[in-house]
C-alpha cells in the first residue's frame, strides 16, 4: 500500500545574497515551544501542557490587552476586503529533541496550526459571515494576510531527556 502522509509545509525560498538579511526578531515576539525526548513541553520557559497550548498560542498572537510580555502589533494597515487591521509581529518557534516521539510531535503541530485556524475562522466569521475554509479565494487570501501562519521549526537537536 503506497500512502503519502505528513505535514504540508512550504519551505521558504533560498536567501538572495544580494538582499540584506531581515532585522532580528525581538524576543518578546517569539513564542517558544520546546519538546524534549521524554515528550514534555516547555512553553515560554515554563512546563507546558498540550491541553492548553492552543489557547496560549492564540493569546500570544492576539495580545488583546497589549501586554508588554506578549507579541507586538504592527501598525494598522488597510487590507483588501478586511479593512483596517493590526497584524501580529509574533512568531511561534518550535524546537524538538531528536528523541521526541512522532505522536507528540504531530500533536504539538496540530495544536499550533489549530490556533491559527481558529483565529482565521473568527476573523472570517466577523468579516464575511462564514468559516475560513468556506471562503472564496480572494477572501481567504485577505484573511491569510491579516493572520499569517508564523510557525518556525528548527532542526531537531539532542537537548536532553
Amino acid at each position: 500500500m503506497d500512502v503519502d502522509s505528513g505535514i504540508m509545509r512550504k519551505l521558504p525560498p533560498p536567501l538572495d545574497p544580494e538582499i540584506p538579511p531581515p532585522p532580528p526578531i525581538k524576543q518578546r515576539n517569539v513564542f517558544t515551544v520546546l519538546v524534549n525526548s521524554n515528550d514534555m513541553l516547555l512553553v515560554e520557559n515554563e512546563i507546558g501542557n498540550i491541553a492548553t497550548l492552543r489557547e496560549e498560542c492564540k493569546e500570544f498572537v492576539r495580545n488583546p490587552s497589549n501586554s508588554p510580555i506578549l507579541s507586538e502589533k504592527k501598525d494598522p494597515v488597510m487590507l483588501d476586503l478586511v479593512g483596517s487591521y493590526q497584524t501580529s509581529k509574533g512568531v511561534v518557534s518550535l524546537q524538538n529533541d531528536r528523541g521526541t516521539s512522532y505522536d507528540i510531535y504531530i500533536r504539538v503541530q496540530n495544536e499550533l496550526v489549530a490556533a491559527y485556524r481558529e483565529m482565521r475562522d473568527e476573523l472570517s466569521m466577523q468579516t464575511f459571515g462564514r468559516k475560513f475554509n468556506e471562503l472564496k479565494k480572494e477572501q481567504s487570501k485577505a484573511i491569510k494576510k491579516a493572520i499569517p501562519m508564523m510557525i518556525s521549526e528548527s532542526e531537531p537537536r539532542n537537548v536532553g531527556g
